[in-house]
């Protein structure tokens, strides 16, 4: 072989095996969701995975039980632990029962952040909401106040019922509940994130209040599943279904007057902002009250005493807008 092939192949060589040697050092950020294969977290991963192009040096693992337990997320964290990853960012099925299995992660050198809904405070270095959670709660009851101008019986369809973010939100729905008045919340059920039992918690609630006039799920679940329970019941225009969803998933019952308006945060950004603050821990950035922390196209997250931070305000989707955005989301 001559002297110039023999370079070539040197070098060859040489590019190859310091591209395997830079892949094999790309940052693991894991982004464990309540349960694979839900649209709102579908979005929420497409964000990540922008972070992670941006980024250039890291990889998302988006992961998460088949259904919406803790103990399914208790498995997917220890295996990710096995995986050695850099980085957990967590929506919890539960903020206690995975406190330990994220210890033993944060033990082993692994940064671990929750988004969504949050993790106990001993369970995570910060926890990102997506919202602020009084604005959050004043917004959801608001949305069916707003359309009874002279109150009425309003129920709400939550996801489970140790779901953090859901009864953070509930519980200021209730602190502002006063303000709107004549409203009366008749009752709180729980559909577990699972669209078939939601579908029944709505019929069940349908059957059981007669003056029914509002139904507030807070869960991009229930609300579709509590939407359709009510077309299906013929109870569209006495019935307004509203609450926190995804316009992709909303948009038809909104046409069909199932639901006059809903909100939610593009959950998009709320990936893409839980991979940033992720990669800025690995990176050594310190989590601790009135620390400001990257969120690259989104600005900063600056921590209360907590160690909590809102992303953004939510949105409200209506007939005017809704098409616009189902096409994105």
């Amino acid at each position: 072989m001559g002297i110039v092939k023999k370079l070539l192949v040197t070098a060859a060589v040489a590019t190859a095996l310091m591209a395997n040697v830079a892949h094999a050092e790309n940052k693991k950020i894991a982004l464990v969701v309540k349960a694979l294969g839900i649209g709102f977290f579908d979005a929420a991963n497409k964000g990540a995975q922008e972070a992670a192009k941006e980024l250039g040096d890291v990889d998302i693992i988006y992961t998460g039980p088949t259904t919406t337990t803790a103990e399914g997320q208790i498995e997917v964290i220890n295996s990710l632990i096995a995986q050695k990853v850099d980085a957990i960012a967590v929506s919890a099925n539960d903020a206690d029962a995975l406190v330990p299995a994220l210890k033993k992660a944060m033990d082993r050198g692994i940064k671990v952040i929750s988004f969504d809904s949050g993790v106990a405070k001993d369970g995570r270095m910060l926890h990102l909401n997506p919202s602020s959670n009084p604005l959050i709660g004043n917004m959801i009851i608001k949305l069916a106040a707003d359309n009874l101008p002279e109150g009425g019986e309003v129920a709400v369809l939550s996801a489970t019922a140790t779901s953090t973010n859901q009864n953070t939100w509930i519980a200021e729905m209730n602190k502002v509940l006063p303000n709107y008045k004549g409203v009366t919340v008749v009752d709180t059920v729980y559909g577990d994130d699972l669209a078939d039992k939601s579908y029944r918690e709505t019929q069940g609630l349908i059957q059981k209040y007669p003056n029914l006039k509002a139904i507030i799920a807070p869960t991009s679940v229930g609300i579709v599943a509590a939407a359709q329970a009510v077309t299906d019941a013929g109870k569209v225009g006495q019935i307004n279904v509203t609450g926190l969803g995804l316009p992709s998933e909303m948009a038809g019952h909104v046409k069909s007057g199932a639901s006059k308006s809903f909100a939610i945060w593009n959950p998009i950004d709320l990936g893409y902002s839980a991979a940033m603050l992720a990669n800025d821990l690995i990176g050594g950035a310190e989590a601790k009250p009135g620390a400001e922390l990257k969120m690259g196209r989104m600005g900063t997250l600056k921590l209360d005493e907590n160690n909590e931070g809102a992303m953004s305000d939510p949105f409200v989707y209506d007939a005017k807008n809704v098409e616009e955005f189902a096409k994105i989301f």
